[in-house]
């Protein structure tokens, strides 16, 4: 079984901008160890470690760990995508056999429509010249902006990280299920059945999930969803293994198998 997202920091790296003392208790270092103990009792047996930072520098820290953890299958990195050397820096990360995608924070960037700027396009080539996925961290305003990517690029393999956070909290369903539907259509984009569970209110039950884990199964398939925990930043709602309790009843017996391990192995190409 694969998580096919997990993350680690050491918090005197310095560049975590948005984890500060008002996270909580997520605000402490968090080793490949504590992943590996948190994890355990699911069966677990490797993962995809997440960048947490929007830096080259962090990128690095987490290939360095990779590289000595046999059971971190693959990493999704940072880059600066717009850098005029963008390309060859791509092509230095890509070096490193375990770097599998690249993920701008772009739920972080104001302008939504940051995406889809000509000036990107060399970023984008060099992430197709070597093999790279593209991780979305979005919101629901940004699935038409990934619809027109994945259109213009038709060949970028995009990894929609936690179903493109839909507002379950205030029970938001539009237009987050219509654009989750619409983007669906473009094959090579993938869906991440991680991080719902702290997009609903504080002690929201598991069961609360159902809708929004069942129209992203019904809009893309078993065949191209997968399971991540999105721990620890998970632990702002649940323990690691409640939320995987919780996904094996959600998606079925049927599916978990796949959702779980066949394809974050085919699209991160682990």
């Amino acid at each position: 079984m694969i998580d096919a997202h997990f993350h680690v920091w050491q918090l005197s790296r310095g560049d975590y901008g948005w984890l500060t003392p008002a996270a909580g208790a997520i605000y402490r270092d968090i080793t490949l160890d504590d992943w590996r103990r948190a994890s355990a009792s699911c069966g677990v047996t490797g993962g995809v470690l997440v960048q947490a930072a929007p830096t080259e520098a962090e990128t690095q820290f987490l290939l360095q760990l990779a590289a000595a953890a046999p059971d971190v299958l693959g990493v999704v990195g940072w880059a600066d995508l717009l850098a005029p050397d963008a390309p060859a820096r791509i092509a230095a990360l890509a070096a490193h056999d375990k770097l599998k995608a690249l993920r701008p924070m772009l739920q972080d960037i104001a302008d939504p429509d940051w995406i889809l700027q000509d000036a990107l396009q060399p970023a984008f080539a060099a992430m197709l010249a070597h093999g790279l996925a593209f991780d979305a961290l979005i919101k629901p305003m940004h699935l038409p902006r990934i619809l027109t990517l994945a259109r213009r690029y038709p060949e970028l393999r995009i990894v929609v990280d936690h179903g493109a956070k839909p507002d379950i909290a205030h029970q938001q369903w539009q237009p987050w299920a219509d654009g989750l539907a619409r983007l669906a259509c473009a094959p090579e984009v993938t869906c991440k059945l991680s991080g719902l569970w702290t997009e609903a209110a504080t002690g929201t039950a598991a069961t609360a999930l159902a809708p929004t884990m069942r129209h992203a199964m019904d809009c893309f398939g078993a065949s191209r969803v997968m399971w991540g925990s999105d721990w620890p930043v998970l632990e702002r709602a649940a323990q690691y293994g409640d939320w995987h309790q919780a996904a094996i009843s959600l998606v079925g017996p049927a599916h978990w198998s796949e959702v779980s391990d066949a394809v974050a192995r085919k699209v991160y190409r682990l």
